[in-house]
């Protein structure tokens, strides 16, 4: 099992970073290459001495994804198909989309 902190560069509660703060970026990723939830990529190249690597379709039914205002976890799959999170109801951040190929290998 992973661990479920977030981290990243001062993460607030809703794990919402320096990088990204909005009422609506609330969710944490939690990166392939060492297993820890970070609150975006730029958190992670600041804080780790490893480039990130992205999670392959075929690990796309890994849970992933958490909802920083519940702390429920989704699989990237699902994260994918919803603009909210399905257990609070609480609106992502449909710019996100513009990242998934920084987390997830899109198109091969």
């Amino acid at each position: 099992m992973s661990d479920l902190n977030v981290y990243g560069v001062k993460v607030d509660q809703q794990t919402r970073c320096q990088h990204y703060h909005s009422d609506i970026d609330v969710i944490a990723i939690k990166f392939r290459c060492c297993g820890k939830f970070y609150a975006c990529h730029a958190c992670h190249e600041e804080m780790e001495d490893h480039a990130a690597d992205r999670w392959p379709e075929e690990e796309w039914d890994e849970t992933a994804i958490m909802c920083g205002n519940c702390r429920n976890v989704l699989t990237i799959r699902e994260y994918m198909d919803v603009n909210s999170c399905p257990s609070c109801e609480h609106s992502f951040n449909e710019r996100c989309s513009n990242h998934y190929p920084l987390y997830f290998s899109i198109g091969k």
